[in-house]
């Protein structure tokens, strides 16, 4: 009780640590920096607290411009910042945040939607189209997580698996609308240019709900420190007090991202410094972490103008605090867990073994599935049913090829992997070998034009996954390769990685541009060659993986029964990863990255009753063979004449179904 006394005593500014102070200072020193950045023709050199002479292009462009993008950066930031320290003192889960939690990706989803499809509502309205898509995200999060998920690691998995799929659906929608979107892009990655003082009046009257939840909110978030029961005997309504803070938290996350954009990871960074600098009571830490969180922002957006004038290029500033966030997640990863969210994941098992009646029905019905997809077509007259023409067919052939060569590859992919790290949840997307093959693409393509694409395409692909492998492993060593861990870091690793990979996207270049179709994972540029090229390296790796198979049976049971049956497993897991390295670098370079389906296929197999390994492996092929033939029948049909590329189809259709995963067996 004394500890609630003290937070809820009045604050007195005379009594003001001097880690506030420092911090004012630092903010300071950092408005000047700032300020001088921003200039176009204001030399570093004559930097100056003045502001430039009235009636010049330097007083027009100081006052609509870089004071206001100053202004915003406080802005936003002190409102990320309490957000995310509400959030993870409600949830006792410091790895909790807008991002984390899925909120960032719902409000980015909701407000990308309405302005695509009812630009009008939302110029009016987008606010609350972000909070709609926050507030949906969340729920689904917490929903998956589970009563006792939402202080462990559970609802971070969830959070980061529906920032995986909300991302695809949003992708889905720019790429529908290819005309806007570049400037979406720009958006999503969190811009805050301005170019006049709309955008700061607009914001600043919807976050004053920050001062009424630093007013208010730290004697229930105090209580709540006791658990729910003691916070109920002392008077506390759970329910409708949690409700309110999750409203409030979301409401400043989703006006701020309806202002600047997408921009993660100051919320999950600000309230662990507001605690590491000795912030103790509910109320000084959500003082401090607004204070930390416009500080860090204005750091951020300090070095993306830095940038900007390297580069001489636009430069998101969400970007610049990606780059700070993502590797500040891996480090909290590794010291704020739990010992109970470092335990393995396990699902439930289900059939006990593939039997010749199961697999006759699963043959019928994947070869009927794949001659429905072959034969039924939307073309200019309807739906259509019958073998399609010559032309079509030659034009058709080298996709479909393509596609099941890809589903089969990263079926096996995912297999091997979850086999490797005994852990369920691997898969090449989760774990970002997809986004590391994938920004070694862009960044090749970029150095040496596309037309070298189809040379250093699998080059660059191969070494950017073994790169983010070798990166798993050493993070993953010190935790014994705990499914948790790896997932939380891989997740993470991802996030840096499309970071970059938007930086080089929202240059503007013509060679990256054009990239956006096979970012999408498209297959209705493959040629004939290259559909060929890809199923013969496919098939001979994945003969390669079953000629492994004693090996990956061993290891996956453990070290130690490998050790005794004579098994060198330091060369056997070298080898069975380099493996996964190339099956992801020769699909991921010719088809770009696909999401989830290294995930679905595996657990498909297995539950279907494929337990051992040469049986999972080669059913796993198959289910994932068939479900991008579906999927490239769906991109093809349903927004006809338009096409979906089959990439995010998969990706959608897949990513569904991890998170039905999660709902109903409660991954812990």
């Amino acid at each position: 009780m004394q500890a609630i006394a003290t937070d809820t005593a009045p604050w007195k500014p005379a009594h003001l640590p001097g880690r506030y102070l420092a911090t004012l200072l630092a903010i300071g020193l950092l408005a000047v920096l700032h300020l001088n950045l921003g200039m176009t023709h204001w030399p570093l050199a004559r930097w100056s607290l003045r502001p430039p002479p009235a009636g010049t292009f330097d007083a027009l462009e100081f006052g609509l411009s870089v004071l206001p993008r100053l202004t915003m950066a406080l802005l936003v930031g002190a409102a990320l910042g309490l957000s995310g320290s509400v959030l993870q003192q409600m949830t006792q889960n410091r790895l909790a945040s807008p991002m984390t939690l899925g909120a960032a990706s719902g409000a980015w989803l909701g407000l990308t939607a309405t302005a695509l499809l009812a630009p009008a509502l939302a110029a009016t309205h987008g606010h609350w189209a972000a909070l709609g898509g926050a507030l949906g995200a969340v729920g689904l999060a917490l929903l998956i997580a589970g009563r006792n998920g939402a202080a462990g690691l559970p609802v971070i998995l969830a959070g980061m698996a529906l920032n995986l799929l909300l991302g695809a659906i949003a992708t889905a929608i720019l790429l529908v609308h290819n005309q806007h979107s570049r400037g979406l892009f720009i958006w999503g990655a969190g811009d805050l240019g301005q170019i006049d003082w709309h955008w700061v009046h607009w914001l600043w009257p919807k976050l004053l709900v920050g001062l009424a939840l630093i007013a208010l909110a730290p004697r229930p978030l105090t209580l709540l420190q006791l658990g729910g029961a003691g916070a109920r005997a002392r008077g506390l309504s759970l329910w409708p007090v949690m409700l309110a803070l999750f409203l409030a938290c979301l409401w400043l996350t989703s006006v701020a991202i309806t202002a600047v954009g997408l921009i993660g990871f100051i919320g999950l960074i600000t309230p662990n410094l507001a605690r590491l600098c000795g912030a103790r009571t509910a109320r000084d830490e959500l003082l401090y972490s607004a204070l930390l969180g416009a500080l860090l922002l204005l750091g951020a957006d300090a070095v993306t103008l830095a940038l900007n004038r390297w580069f001489s290029e636009l430069i998101p500033s969400g970007a610049a605090a990606a780059l700070i966030g993502a590797p500040a997640l891996l480090w909290l990863s590794r010291r704020q867990l739990g010992a109970e969210d470092r335990q393995g994941l396990a699902l439930p098992p289900g059939a006990e073994r593939l039997d010749r009646r199961r697999l006759g029905r699963l043959l019928m019905a994947g070869t009927t599935v794949a001659l429905l997809g072959l034969l039924l077509a939307r073309g200019p007259q309807g739906w259509t049913f019958g073998w399609p023409s010559e032309l079509l067919w030659s034009l058709r052939w080298p996709r479909l090829l393509a596609a099941v060569a890809a589903g089969c590859g990263l079926a096996v992919a995912g297999m091997m992997l979850q086999r490797l790290l005994r852990n369920p949840l691997a898969s090449p997307d989760i774990l970002g070998l997809t986004a590391g093959a994938t920004l070694a693409v862009v960044a090749a393509v970029m150095l040496f034009g596309a037309g070298q694409m189809q040379l250093i395409a699998p080059i660059a692909a191969f070494g950017g996954s073994l790169l983010v492998l070798g990166l798993l492993l050493v993070f993953g060593r010190q935790h014994r390769y705990s499914p948790g861990i790896m997932v939380l870091v891989g997740v993470s690793l991802a996030a840096l990685l499309n970071t970059a990979l938007q930086i080089g996207l929202t240059r503007g270049q013509g060679d990256a541009l054009a990239l956006l179709g096979w970012l999408a994972g498209s297959t209705y540029r493959v040629e004939a060659g290259e559909a060929i090229v890809l199923s013969v390296a496919v098939v001979l790796l994945v003969s390669i993986s079953l000629a492994f198979h004693r090996a990956l049976t061993l290891v996956s049971i453990g070290d130690g029964v490998a050790l005794s049956r004579g098994l060198d497993v330091g060369r056997a897991r070298l080898a069975l990863l380099l493996l996964v390295s190339l099956l992801c670098a020769v699909v991921t370079s010719l088809l770009g990255p696909v999401a989830f389906l290294g995930l679905l296929a595996p657990h498909m197999a297995a539950l279907l009753g494929a337990r051992r390994v040469v049986p999972q492996l080669l059913l796993a092929a198959l289910l994932g063979g068939w479900l991008m033939l579906v999927s490239d029948w769906l991109g093809r049909s349903l927004l006809y004449p338009l096409e979906v590329p089959v990439g995010l189809v998969a990706s959608i259709l897949c990513g569904l179904y991890f998170l039905y995963l999660l709902i109903r067996h409660r991954v812990a």
